[in-house]
């Protein structure tokens, strides 16, 4: 969630092992709130972090017998993976989960749980049989990532439900991988709110994300649970788990969980199957220029230009600006992502630069893999 992953990614319970790798667990977003200005966000928020759109007494429905919340989740854990990460560069080792699409190992689960990784595990929670497995796309934005295990067949698969009839009040499990030890934990709570908007953070980098139209419920969501499913009380998927409110409001006893609707992720699905990338949507594998930008006014500055990637081996110095990629306007990093989302490793792209002093020129950069980003 995005307290380990992603943007909030917070790795909690880290020991040191042999050959000096962190082991973590994948995280979940750290929902930056009203208490922000007690974690050190003085300002920095937009006016409508941690506030939901759209909720109303009318969203409100009739009262509905207890849920079974043990056995709602007993019956859903044969339908869930836990997804185990090595990051890149840093060797970190973080936990997350996913919701199994189909028998052969589609696998649904958040961005934030892949960005960034090397090489990617998926273990099955009935037998403990383990997979390798690759990104087949992702839309970061919505926090949402489709993964593909070799070798399995014959998995149970998840039940997808809707989450356009959700109601304010709904009991929802969450359940998930978390502390990521590779059992499933589940928490049950009422949903507060169903058009909430966050601004996460990832503790393993510090970088910060906007998330809107997320489902808040009232649970005590824990990292590695990011990926997992929010299920109703007939164990059906409304929506994949991607972040959870900081300590801060989980000692004052106010934890809150965020998910991702299933209807906005199944859509990123369904792009993603189609095997036509957007700005959005990036399918395949990741291509880089091997660089590490910030937002400057003119576009995407380079702050480091990685030594042996494309952009270092094309002559891209430190401090120059990209303000352009064939023939199209980068004004920012978002937007750099958004032009580089359309092409894979090994194709040629021509680079328009700005250097500090003001001179320009074009380059041209062929593209290398890398990890999910």
């Amino acid at each position: 969630m995005y307290q380990p992953r992603y943007d909030e990614r917070r790795f909690t319970g880290e020991s040191e092992r042999p050959g000096g790798t962190v082991r973590t667990a994948a995280a979940l977003l750290v929902v930056v709130l009203a208490l922000a200005a007690f974690l050190g966000y003085r300002g920095e928020l937009p006016d409508w972090a941690g506030q939901s759109r759209g909720a109303s007494a009318a969203l409100y429905g009739p009262p509905l017998p207890p849920m079974d919340a043990t056995a709602v989740a007993h019956t859903v854990e044969p339908d869930l993976v836990n997804v185990d990460v090595l990051l890149r560069p840093s060797g970190v080792a973080a936990a997350g989960t996913g919701i199994v699409l189909t028998p052969d190992g589609e696998v649904l689960t958040s961005h934030h749980v892949v960005k960034g990784a090397d090489t990617i595990t998926v273990g099955d929670l009935g037998t403990g049989t383990e997979f390798p497995a690759t990104v087949i796309g992702y839309d970061a934005d919505a926090d949402i990532a489709l993964l593909a295990m070799t070798g399995a067949h014959g998995l149970p698969v998840a039940r997808i439900g809707s989450s356009g009839v959700l109601r304010l009040g709904d009991e929802l499990v969450a359940i998930g991988n978390a502390g990521g030890t590779g059992s499933p934990t589940a928490f049950t709570g009422s949903v507060t709110a169903l058009d909430s908007s966050i601004v996460a953070r990832n503790a393993a980098d510090m970088s910060r994300k906007a998330l809107t139209g997320l489902i808040e419920v009232a649970a005590p969501v824990m990292a590695g649970q990011s990926g997992g499913a929010l299920v109703d009380r007939y164990g059906a998927v409304v929506g994949v788990v991607t972040a959870a409110s900081g300590e801060l409001s989980r000692a004052s006893g106010r934890a809150s969980g965020y998910a991702v609707p299933i209807d906005t992720a199944m859509n990123v699905v369904r792009q993603i199957r189609s095997g036509a990338p957007t700005d959005a949507v990036h399918i395949g594998p990741t291509a880089t220029l091997g660089v590490v930008t910030s937002d400057s006014p003119a576009g995407a500055r380079v702050d480091v230009s990685l030594y042996g990637q494309p952009a270092f081996a094309a002559g891209v110095s430190e401090g120059e600006v990209i303000t352009g990629i064939d023939g199209r306007v980068v004004g920012s990093v978002q937007a750099l992502r958004a032009a580089l989302n359309t092409h894979r490793p090994a194709e040629t792209v021509h680079l328009d630069l700005t250097d500090p002093n003001g001179s320009r020129r074009t380059v041209a950069v062929v593209l290398a893999a890398g990890p999910p980003s």
